[in-house]
């Protein structure tokens, strides 16, 4: 399999220095031997440009949410770069970087595929709005203006419209929702699979019922987007928003590997991070070792 390896350096999204160092830090760790070694070509892209903005002009374009122009500068190159990957027959794999970047390879795979499918695994729902972000950031944003809510730039960034339809989203693991998350999933009917309902219901009942839903579905190629703060915070001292109660790395690889298990997935995001919070590497370790899982069954 041919293999994009796309580095985005951004922590425009999060405002919080370490997280634009995650992409070289995965290189450093060997994540393109890793990959090589299950037979793929693999074409390191090395990392998209980040313009430079100070600190003092962040609310300059958006006086909620922080360093807006170049969020949406960035995400759209991305989405550039995921599109003519896929386009190319390659599988574009992006390594953050803050969630804001999210965005960008969902909107670059929606262009690509008729009917495209979100699974984002992660901590947080990462749908708020200018009105509903208790903290103006953009990485709680991505996966809202994919579905075609929010502030007009993001929703509307690389091509006009929503990227993903509600009922081809699937929010996994998340246990920290602001409450205008908690109100629009409700309203958009999004697929959300809370900690509070898989440890209720059961892990493998939910990917049964994630899974059975794609295949009764017209989704034609699905984007993974796997933040490490949905990992136990215990197991992630590396990154910004690490939350208590997530899963452990048993866990994450049974969700990985029945998603991959699909031949579905198209396109696929690592996000979140921040070697500057890491403790001994454990969470780059784990990163690692997650890549190792995930190409086994990709």
């Amino acid at each position: 399999m041919d293999i994009s390896l796309i580095g985005v350096p951004i922590m425009y999204g999060c405002d919080r220095q370490g997280a634009q160092y995650g992409p070289d830090k995965l290189r450093q760790k060997g994540i393109v031997e890793l990959i090589k070694k299950y037979k793929n070509k693999v074409y390191d892209l090395g990392n998209l440009h980040i313009p430079y903005v100070s600190e003092i002009d962040k609310f300059a374009f958006h006086d909620k949410i922080k360093y807006l122009k170049a969020v949406a500068e960035i995400n759209t190159n991305l989405a550039h770069w995921v599109f003519s990957a896929l386009s190319s027959g390659s599988f574009p794999i992006i390594i953050g970087g803050d969630h804001s970047l999210g965005l960008g390879s969902i909107s670059g795979s929606s262009r690509f595929h008729k009917e495209l499918g979100v699974i984002w695994i992660d901590a947080h729902g990462d749908i708020n709005t200018p009105e509903t972000s208790p903290s103006s950031n953009a990485h709680g944003m991505p996966l809202g203006a994919a579905l075609g809510v929010g502030e007009e730039s993001l929703v509307n960034l690389y091509f006009d419209g929503p990227k993903v339809k509600a009922e081809n989203t699937f929010i996994i693991g998340a246990r920290d929702l602001d409450e205008g998350e908690v109100k629009l999933a409700e309203k958009l009917k999004i697929n959300l699979y809370t900690m509070d309902t898989i440890k209720k219901r059961g892990l493998e009942s939910i990917l049964e019922e994630v899974i059975d839903k794609i295949n009764n579905s017209n989704i034609d190629g699905i984007h993974l987007s796997f933040d490490i703060d949905v990992m136990d915070k215990r197991l992630v001292p590396g990154t910004g928003t690490p939350v208590e109660n997530g899963f452990n790395l048993e866990e994450a690889k049974i969700i990985l590997k029945d998603i991959l298990e699909t031949k579905m997935v198209k396109s696929m995001d690592l996000v979140e991070l921040n070697p500057l919070l890491d403790e001994n590497d454990a969470t780059s370790d784990l990163f690692i070792e997650l890549v190792d899982h995930i190409f086994k069954y990709l």
